[in-house]
């Protein structure tokens, strides 16, 4: 009897002190696994929109891709495609004061508000700073070149993608229709991509530039677009949209309406943009493109290198095609632009 005590007592203590090492090996691997993101360097992301827009997640898996293995990333949004211009200002704030309380290594500041109402101030702080996503020349946000900063531009491609769209409807455009919405983004795309100019002429396409604000005003003009002579509608941007009574209209709402009552093909200049329900695609920008030349910049930063002198503009666009919505419309493209092209449904 007091030998199977023994044994009882000797295997209870046994794996008292498994248990004990256990516990001990697990806290340990707790420290080295904080020690080893501590170690990794701190990269803060400030949006200039929101976490559920089609751009910024794009090009936040653009950024993963390469910072990942490298960085912490944290996010700040400033949701500035939602909110009305007289709250960008706050927003704004709230994203210093936030940068403030993370002890970044490198900035990135993703798209035109981001970088108009921070980037000076984050470029004073002497850390390097990337920027993405930018229509404006980066001059008229910070001035002179500074040495901490670089970035990525982002140019829509419409020379390009009038040509792209004479040969996939297979004859020449005499009038085409270039709808945006009335915000920040699309004012600087007109006044820097299109040169300010609404009305051009692109080969023999007469290209007529509409920047709209309000909802009823856009479906008023997608409604009497045939009747006015063009030939099909590209949709630019359509996110800042309001109703009659100044409230923010849901951006997927727009572009299925618009696909949906258009009595002409639409296409479109952005990939966010091309799908079912929405638009048959295009020559267009992917955002997953500038996330990944940002992001390896930033790598090179991080790793040593200084910032390039000059800022890149990645890319020459993407042919990504609808296939349901050439389908709705009748579109067979040729085979020289079926084997170029990316589908989707």
């Amino acid at each position: 009897m007091q030998r199977h005590r023994a044994d009882s007592n000797a295997a209870a203590l046994a794996e008292e002190n498994r248990v004990r090492w256990l516990v001990l090996i697990g806290a340990m691997m707790l420290v080295a696994s904080a020690q080893l993101r501590a170690a990794k360097p701190q990269v803060l992301v400030i949006e200039s929109y929101h976490a559920e827009y089609a751009w910024d997640q794009s090009y936040r898996r653009g950024l993963e891709q390469f910072l990942m293995p490298y960085a912490e990333l944290s996010y700040f949004q400033m949701d500035t495609k939602r909110l009305p211009p007289s709250r960008h200002q706050e927003r704004a704030e709230a994203a210093w004061q936030y940068a403030l309380t993370v002890d970044a290594d490198l900035f990135i500041l993703g798209d035109d508000n981001a970088l108009r109402f921070l980037g000076p101030r984050l470029a004073d702080t002497g850390k390097p700073l990337v920027y993405l996503g930018i229509n404006q020349n980066p001059r008229r946000y910070l001035g002179e070149p500074r040495s901490n900063v670089s970035g990525v531009l982002e140019r829509p491609l419409l020379k390009r993608s009038i040509a792209y769209l004479n040969l996939v409807m297979g004859r020449p455009l005499d009038k085409v229709l270039v709808l945006f919405d009335g915000g920040t983004t699309s004012k600087t795309v007109l006044e820097e991509s299109f040169s300010g100019r609404s009305l051009q002429r692109i080969g023999s396409t007469l290209v007529d530039i509409r920047l709209i604000a309000r909802q009823s005003q856009w479906q008023r003009t997608i409604r009497n677009a045939q009747a006015e002579g063009f030939d099909l509608i590209v949709v630019g941007l359509y996110h800042t949209l309001v109703d009659d009574e100044g409230n923010h209209v849901n951006e997927q709402r727009v572009i299925e309406w618009s696909a949906l009552h258009s009595p002409l093909p639409l296409f479109g200049f952005w990939s966010f943009s091309v799908g079912a329900g929405m638009t048959a695609g295009g020559l267009v920008l992917d955002g997953y493109e500038q996330g990944r030349a940002a992001g390896q910049m930033a790598v090179n930063i991080l790793k040593g290198e200084p910032p390039p002198r000059l800022p890149v503009t990645p890319g020459s666009g993407k042919l990504i095609f609808s296939r349901s919505q050439l389908q709705r419309w009748g579109i067979g493209l040729p085979s020289r632009l079926q084997e170029e092209a990316e589908f989707v449904p």
